[in-house]
């Protein structure tokens, strides 16, 4: 029997804003390529340094979030900053993530 790992960790950078938005999403695919190999059931974001997001950095999160649920994983911000949850509050955003 195969040992299933329980989540993936990301860690998201301090700014995700359009500058470094692709490289995001570059890190953001292949730790779901991670998950499905390793049969993770949730994709696990560490927001602990990001203190600015943008539209894009917006768009990049509601994308990874889209594809985890395609492939049947959650996603969950950790350590999410109070600006940066306030945002997603604001924008709708929250209820497509769990938080811890």
């Amino acid at each position: 029997m195969t040992a299933v790992a329980e989540s993936t960790s990301l860690l998201a950078p301090s700014r995700l804003v359009a500058e470094t938005r692709v490289d995001f999403r570059c890190a953001a695919l292949e730790s779901l390529d991670r998950a499905g190999e390793h049969g993770s059931s949730l994709l696990a974001i560490d927001m602990t340094g990001t203190r600015d997001v943008d539209a894009s950095g917006l768009g990049i999160l509601v994308l990874v979030q889209k594809r985890a649920r395609e492939r049947g994983l959650k996603t969950q911000l950790l350590n999410t900053q109070h600006s940066v949850r306030s945002l997603l509050t604001l924008t709708k955003l929250e209820g497509l993530f769990e938080f811890a």
